[in-house]
């Protein structure tokens, strides 16, 4: 049966008993050479499964796409073998690649926007299902701060939560230290090959018995200053709620916050001195609104019912015929191309807005934009916004 015929094709097939998806090791070769391939990030890659109805289609269509979209050079698409190459390597260290829809995709983090099509997971993968509460906050943080971290990490997983962080130096590290025994789970910047810190690769093999590593990126990558925004994203969207402990004015930690709120989750933030630059970030959340911690009880109180309610059922992955083939192929008129990629600049614009404007139906507006965006042209800016890069 081909990649566009019968059941699940796209998203993988569907298990009757728990309604989850389930990848075929073909399909799931495909999707990590998809997620691989040269401008295809999260949101790009559901469009394409969308619109081709799997993986392989995708692939064979991403030459055409970024011609069509004005690429100046042919687009590096993961091969076969690289991929293989990623699967083999992941073996050996005991990850899994798990699949967007699957059962052991963590429920939260599947209901981002840009939740991630793979998540490379290693250790006690149960511990994903657990309702997670993320700690972050300063890497040089003060010893009053470490202290107070171990001591809501340590209650926080004796009331039956996991804690994830970002195994960074300081707030991030005392956090897993203090869950460990209940449970814990290090969103990782780089590859699982590439620790970041690498003095913090025995606080991982610590981790791994009771608890998780994770990561979206290859094997065999370096972490670099803008891989950490992406791993907050993930940290925050794992989680009910995220809390700063410490973050000065511009800290990293601020930015999972941003995400927290975008994603809809809780944020919390530990009070300071107004004398210390640490604290500056922190009260400054609580001026916009976080909820203060003083204790964890505060976190608690505002946690628990939400886990007592009746949890909103993962968004599973939607391909646009009910069979999971491909959609019929729009091919954009040079005209209408023109028309719409004239409405485009680096100010950002609704994509709504730029249908109306363009007199183009929605499905030829897409495929202009995914075709810019395969391209490398385009950038998606979150809450239906793009503009050129």
């Amino acid at each position: 049966m081909g990649e566009a015929e019968g059941r699940g094709s796209g998203w993988g097939e569907v298990d009757q008993n728990n309604q989850s998806f389930r990848l075929g090791d073909e399909q799931r070769l495909d999707w990590l050479r998809l997620i691989r391939s040269q401008n295809v990030g999260p949101r790009t890659f559901r469009a394409l499964i969308n619109h081709y109805g799997g993986a392989r289609s995708a692939l064979a269509a991403l030459p055409s796409l970024a011609r069509r979209g004005g690429a100046d050079l042919a687009m590096k698409i993961c091969s076969q073998a690289e991929a293989e190459r990623e699967m083999e390597a992941a073996n050996k260290l005991g990850v899994d690649f798990v699949a967007l829809g699957e059962a052991a995709y963590p429920a939260r983090l599947q209901m981002i926007d840009d939740a991630p099509p793979l998540i490379a997971v290693r250790g006690h993968a149960a511990v994903l299902t657990l309702p997670m509460v993320a700690v972050v906050g300063s890497r040089n943080a003060s010893g009053a701060g470490l202290k107070f971290t171990q001591q809501i990490a340590r209650e926080l997983g004796q009331a039956g939560f996991a804690v994830t962080s970002g195994l960074a130096r300081g707030i991030d590290a005392a956090a897993h230290h203090a869950s460990l025994a209940t449970g814990t789970v290090a969103v990782l910047a780089g590859g699982h090959d590439r620790i970041y810190p690498s003095e913090h690769t025995t606080l991982l093999d610590a981790i791994l018995p009771s608890g998780a590593a994770i990561s979206e990126m290859p094997f065999g990558w370096e972490p670099r200053a803008r891989d950490f925004p992406r791993r907050n994203r993930l940290i925050s969207g794992l989680s009910l709620g995220v809390v700063i402990v410490e973050a000065a004015k511009r800290s990293g930690s601020l930015i999972t916050a941003r995400f927290a709120l975008e994603q809809g989750r809780e944020v919390f933030a530990v009070p300071g001195s107004p004398l210390d630059p640490r604290a500056e970030g922190t009260n400054g959340l609580i001026k916009q609104g976080a909820t203060p911690v003083t204790e964890t009880a505060d976190i608690i109180s505002v946690l628990r019912p939400i886990v007592e309610q009746k949890e909103m059922p993962a968004r599973e992955p939607q391909s646009t015929s009910p069979e999971g083939g491909a959609a019929e192929t729009v091919e954009p008129a040079p005209d209408e191309r023109a028309r719409i990629v004239g409405l485009l600049g680096p100010p950002p614009i609704q994509i709504d807005d730029l249908i109306r404007l363009s007199k183009s139906s929605p499905a030829v507006v897409r495929m202009v934009l995914l075709e810019l965006e395969i391209a490398g042209r385009l950038e998606r800016q979150g809450g239906g916004l793009v503009s050129l890069c």
